[in-house]
């Protein structure tokens, strides 16, 4: 497509005769089957299936301005596609559509949402049309809005790993905590040593040889007076 186009024929006129007639019986099946509320028209370059700001004022919370997205169909370089946001994050609503397209014995290539073929015979057309009348604009609105709490609780909740980060720090900062030393206790004084025999020896020796001298006086004196 050389131009985007801007309406949902100019957009089928642009294809070529095989996707043009694949892109137009599954359009057929899902108008069948549509909530009157859900609207059709150009929406993000493909034809597009939303519930207008007449039914729900806050639109898309991805860009306000945009209508709430319910389904798209697109024609794709490689494939054509169908864009099932009516069922995505509602495990029990794509569990019934994967279990009946599997009856279908059609192989089924589906990312989260979108579901990818390349003619139309790949197309379960009955598992889209009962998806898409299973989930009327209530019960999308519905299941959008609780989709959109659990994603802003799961934003504010700390993941284990980020709480365990965290707790980190305050481990390390214990481990480095230096407990104040105790102080020393004073060494009681002790008795101070005993002379060596050498220092003993000089000093007992003057001792005894005063002690020679006065017995040598003596000696003398008693010769003398004798």
């Amino acid at each position: 497509m050389s131009q985007k186009p801007t309406t949902v024929t100019q957009y089928l006129a642009a294809l070529d005769p095989a996707r043009k007639k694949a892109i137009q019986a599954l359009r057929k099946v899902i108008k069948a089957n549509l909530d009157p509320k859900v609207k059709e028209g150009i929406q993000y370059g493909m034809i597009g299936y939303f519930i207008p700001h007449s039914v729900y004022p806050d639109g898309y919370h991805c860009s306000p301005d945009q209508p709430l997205p319910f389904m798209s169909l697109a024609s794709q370089k490689n494939h054509m596609a169908v864009y099932l946001f009516c069922i995505y994050g509602d495990e029990a609503e794509a569990a019934r559509f994967e279990k009946q397209w599997a009856k279908s014995g059609k192989k089924l290539d589906m990312g989260k949402s979108c579901v990818r073929f390349k003619k139309l015979e790949d197309v379960c057309l009955d598992s889209i049309g009962a998806a898409v009348k299973r989930m009327t604009a209530a019960k999308f609105i519905k299941h959008y809005e609780a989709n959109m709490v659990s994603a802003t609780a799961r934003k504010k909740k700390p993941s284990s790993k980020k709480a365990a980060a965290k707790k980190k720090p305050a481990r390390k900062a214990a481990a480095k905590k230096v407990t104040p030393k105790k102080a020393a206790p004073k060494k009681a004084a002790t008795s101070k040593k005993p002379a060596s025999k050498k220092a003993a020896a000089r000093t007992s020796k003057p001792a005894a040889s005063s002690a020679k001298k006065k017995a040598a006086r003596k000696t003398t004196v008693r010769t003398k007076r004798s």
